[in-house]
């Protein structure tokens, strides 16, 4: 280990001049890393030396600030102490003074309840004396109920003495005493009752002129009658009785394609050369009629056929009623009514009333409903659209349920008919509802007019023979009624009564009491007029 050295020092002792060169540069190397190492163990010295110094600044700072929220926190716990101790403070003084209302308010009821005991005992002792004193007086009631029992079974038989005394001395028991007093009596009043009537009517004819609109209008409103029988069925010609067969099919799938496409009904029965269609909707029963119609020209009968024939025949008919409806508005020169209300007032060119058409007789009592408007002053216009339309719920009714005036109405306001007067009119042409205007009752006497007129409307013969029959019997069970007539095709009853039994006051009694029965137990288009018939004759023979 000792020799190295002298061979290390004896090549550096004699270096060439390269390797002068080298060591020189490994000796700055060395140097420069001595003098980093030097460096950095000066600043790390250095920076332990600043870090120091701020941490125990940091540390300072630290506990200056520890410092600080330790006072600031004391301080907010001794408000936050203080504020509790205020709130409670206030609390207590709330609750004090609601303690103390509570308790003021108990003395108060205390006092009430204290005063009102008070007034019931007084009442009570009040109730307590009258009690007795009432107890009193019902022992006295009682002892003079006793007194006047006695006195009154006392006057009984004084009074059934008397009673045979008399029945005795008049020869006439009470029953029948009874029966002259009231048929005195009842002479008497028939008698007054015919003056009254007598006078009443006098006076509303001589007061005629200055209320003659007001009693024109409210007189004509019990004209007005509902009608309810219509013709249901129609009949249709065949041929022969082979095209029944060929009308029903096999198994009856032609009836039923025919019954099911119209809805009517198809009646094939025993009777030769025709075949029935019934239906209560008019526009149907055409349809199913015509339909019928061109089949059986036809020939061809099965289920496709006819319902390519009923549906052009609805067609047909649809147009029909459109077309019937706007030639009534227009011969009417009415303006502004929804299509709807047109096709409806149409289908009624279909619709009949004790064989009176339906439409025809809306146009008629439109017209009549202007004149009479246009004579009393009020607007005819208005009235003619009242009178067309008043009769619409007809033509849906049997589809709806309730009266046609009602339904009317209603469909009616439902497209487009605003106007109060027309509504009321269309509502209440048959008192279903009261009149609000003067043009419901003009609409009720136009429409019996309409009705009344001479051959408007067929009936059967047994149902107007029944009509004279009714009226004459009506006027004979009356009292003092000799004979009764019925005349002008039952628009007129004449009645004589016994001049003898009845007077002249009377008379009009009877005529009264005659119309009034007639008016409530039958019905009848118009008005039927009473005469009633009272002479004297005086007779003697000269010899």
């Amino acid at each position: 280990m000792a020799h190295p050295a002298p061979l290390l020092i004896g090549s550096i002792a004699h270096p060439t001049l390269a390797q002068t060169g080298t060591v020189n540069g490994i000796t700055l190397l060395i140097v420069g890393v001595v003098a980093i190492a030097v460096g950095v163990v000066l600043g790390v010295l250095f920076s332990g030396v600043l870090a120091g110094k701020k941490l125990a600044a940091a540390r300072a700072e630290a506990e200056q600030l520890t410092r600080r929220a330790e006072e600031d926190a004391k301080t907010a716990a001794e408000k936050i102490r203080l504020d509790a101790e205020n709130k409670a403070l206030e609390r207590k003084e709330r609750v004090d003074k609601e303690l103390e209302a509570a308790r003021a308010e108990v003395r108060e009821s205390e006092r009430r309840l204290a005063k009102r005991e008070d007034l019931f005992d007084r009442k009570e002792e009040t109730l307590t004396a009258k009690d007795q004193e009432l107890t009193k007086l019902q022992s006295r009631m009682d002892n003079k109920r006793d007194a006047l029992n006695a006195k009154e079974a006392e006057l009984n038989e004084l009074l059934s003495k008397q009673q045979k005394e008399l029945e005795r001395v008049a020869q006439i028991d009470r029953e029948q005493a009874k029966e002259l007093l009231l048929e005195r009596v009842a002479d008497q009043s028939r008698a007054e009752m015919g003056k009254v009537t007598r006078s009443i009517i006098e006076e509303a004819e001589e007061g005629a002129k200055e209320e003659a609109k007001e009693i024109l209008i409210n007189a004509i409103q019990r004209y007005a009658n509902e009608h309810s029988s219509e013709s249901t069925v129609r009949t249709v010609a065949i041929p022969s009785d082979d095209m029944k067969g060929r009308i029903i099919g096999r198994e009856g799938r032609n009836i039923r394609a025919i019954e099911k496409a119209t809805g009517a009904d198809i009646i094939v029965d025993d009777t030769p050369g025709v075949i029935v269609v019934s239906c209560f909707d008019k526009v149907r029963q055409a349809i199913a009629v015509q339909s019928l119609e061109r089949l059986v020209t036809d020939g061809r009968m099965h289920p496709t056929r006819i319902e390519e024939v009923v549906e052009k025949v609805r067609s047909e008919i649809g147009e029909k009623v459109i077309k019937a409806g706007k030639d009534a508005a227009v011969e009417l020169g009415l303006k502004g009514i929804h299509p709807k209300i047109i096709e409806a007032m149409g289908k009624l060119s279909y619709r009949t009333s004790y064989g009176q058409n339906v439409l025809n007789h809306s146009i008629e009592v439109a017209f009549l409903s202007q004149i009479i408007a246009d004579q009393l002053g009020l607007d005819g216009k208005l009235a003619k659209r009242c009178g067309f339309l008043h009769d619409i719920g007809k033509a849906m009714d049997h589809e709806m349920e309730g009266g046609h005036p009602k339904i009317g109405m209603e469909f009616a306001r439902q497209f487009g008919e605003k106007d109060e007067a027309v509504l009321n009119a269309i509502g209440g042409h048959h008192a279903d509802i009261p009149a609000t205007t003067w043009y419901t009752p003009i609409i009720m006497a136009a429409d019996a007019v309409s009705a009344a007129r001479p051959g408007a409307r067929r009936d059967s013969m047994e149902r107007y023979v029944q009509k004279l029959n009714d009226l004459e019997s009506i006027a004979k069970d009356m009292p003092g009624v000799s004979e009764a007539f019925a005349v002008q095709a039952g628009r007129e009853v004449r009645v004589m009564i016994d001049a003898d039994r009845v007077s002249d006051d009377e008379a009009y009694l009877v005529a009264h009491e005659i119309a009034k029965r007639v008016s409530d137990e039958m019905t009848f288009p118009g008005e039927i007029r009473v005469t009633v018939l009272r002479e004297t004759r005086a007779i003697e023979i000269a010899r």
